[in-house]
């Protein structure tokens, strides 16, 4: 779910255009930061960029911690050297 910010004034233009008309469908584009209705309007909304990434690549918790699976890997395995005994 993306929270979108409009003013009350086009939020109610929206629920009148929804109430109006069976199927009334938006088009969100995150990359572009914009909301566009059937009949062209445009709305622009802001993102922040952290969310926006991880949005755009699917990123949970769990996969911005994967992203740095190389280090982790590269740690654990000097770790373990260092300290074999805590392995044992």
């Amino acid at each position: 779910m993306l929270p979108i910010k409009l003013t009350a004034d086009k939020v109610d233009e929206l629920f009148k255009a929804v109430d109006a008309k069976d199927g009334y469908a938006l088009v969100v584009d995150l990359v572009q930061q914009t909301l566009t209705t059937p009949e062209g309007a445009v709305y622009k909304f802001e993102v922040d960029e952290f969310r926006k990434h991880c949005l755009l690549n699917g990123l949970d918790d769990i996969g911005l911690t994967l992203q740095h699976k190389a280090d982790i890997s590269s740690f654990e395995t000097k770790h373990r050297a260092s300290q074999p005994w805590l392995f044992a």
